[in-house]
């Protein structure tokens, strides 16, 4: 699946370093001097941490270096300088996002939809899933849908299979729309902070299947959604997107469930539009969203 972007060719850039005099002028400076045309600016500073944060965008018409050539030269003026870590992101090219499910539809429904309609620029060359039931979603949608068998016995060379096919597609990055299985080490490696999870907020508590029905019976006053990196440590990667409503005993079981499917929908939604649009900058266990 292909969407076109009828916007401009822009640059991102996404900076953190050690916080000290002169970095905000020292990067507009340097962009100035190449004949940039900033159209985004944003930058923090964490007290706590003593780390500088810095978000910009500008457009490529009329920039002085060809994109190929950005950064490697912002390394070499400003970036070893300040010792700074850095991202470089050019836009105008659709990344390409490949959707893993298991047997919940809704927040596939979501994903296709928000893309089909134009409202993201983003490629879905697949769906990959454990299970078949929801094929006829990927026919529905013309999208190729593979379907793996996984268990303990051959988790490991199915997961192989699965990283040649996304090499294959050339797939910037993935997103488990309620894909029931926990991710290997070398697959996280493979895509590090490119991998976006939604899950039910109560974890850890009700882990397992059935949390909105664990969570009816003990009463809880208030339900949410969680969108994180995928890390090695089990859904503790950082948090990009959360969202919460409250409920009250007039509440049934079905409708915690429609109301934690609206959740996960729309905290998916925010976390993938952050990532496609290069707002996220994460550092240690956090995420700086500008």
């Amino acid at each position: 699946m292909k969407q076109k972007s009828d916007a401009s060719p822009a640059a991102v850039l996404l900076v953190h370093c050690p916080d000290q005099k002169g970095l905000v002028a020292a990067v507009t400076s340097y962009l100035f001097r190449l004949k940039a045309n900033i159209i985004d600016l944003d930058q923090h500073v964490d007290i706590e941490s003593e780390q500088f944060f810095m978000r910009v965008a500008w457009e490529l018409e009329g920039f002085e270096l060809a994109a190929n050539q950005i950064s490697n030269d912002f390394k070499k003026e400003i970036a070893d300088r300040f010792e700074m870590s850095f991202q470089l992101h050019i836009s105008g090219t659709p990344m390409r996002m490949a959707v893993f499910v298991t047997k919940m539809s809704h927040c596939l429904y979501d994903l296709l939809q928000r893309t089909i309609s134009g409202e993201w620029n983003v490629e879905i060359p697949l769906i990959i899933s454990n299970h078949t039931g929801l094929r006829s979603i990927a026919e529905q949608f013309g999208i190729p849908y593979f379907h793996f068998v996984i268990n303990p016995d051959n988790k490991s060379d199915q997961e192989e299979k699965i990283l040649a096919l996304l090499e294959k597609e050339q797939i910037d990055f993935l997103v488990l729309a309620r894909y029931m299985q926990i991710i290997s080490k070398k697959m996280i490696q493979r895509y590090p902070n490119k991998i976006i999870n939604i899950h039910h907020s109560f974890l850890p508590a009700f882990i397992g299947a059935r949390p909105y029905h664990q969570a009816f019976e003990r009463g809880v006053k208030i339900i949410g959604a969680t969108s994180h990196y995928v890390t090695q440590d089990l859904d503790a990667g950082p948090i990009i997107a959360q969202d919460v409503e409250h409920i009250t005993h007039k509440d049934s079981v079905g409708d915690l469930v429609r109301k934690g499917k609206d959740l996960e929908k729309l905290v998916l939604a925010k976390a993938v539009w952050n990532h496609l649009q290069h707002n996220i900058l994460p550092y240690k266990n956090r995420t700086f969203i500008f």
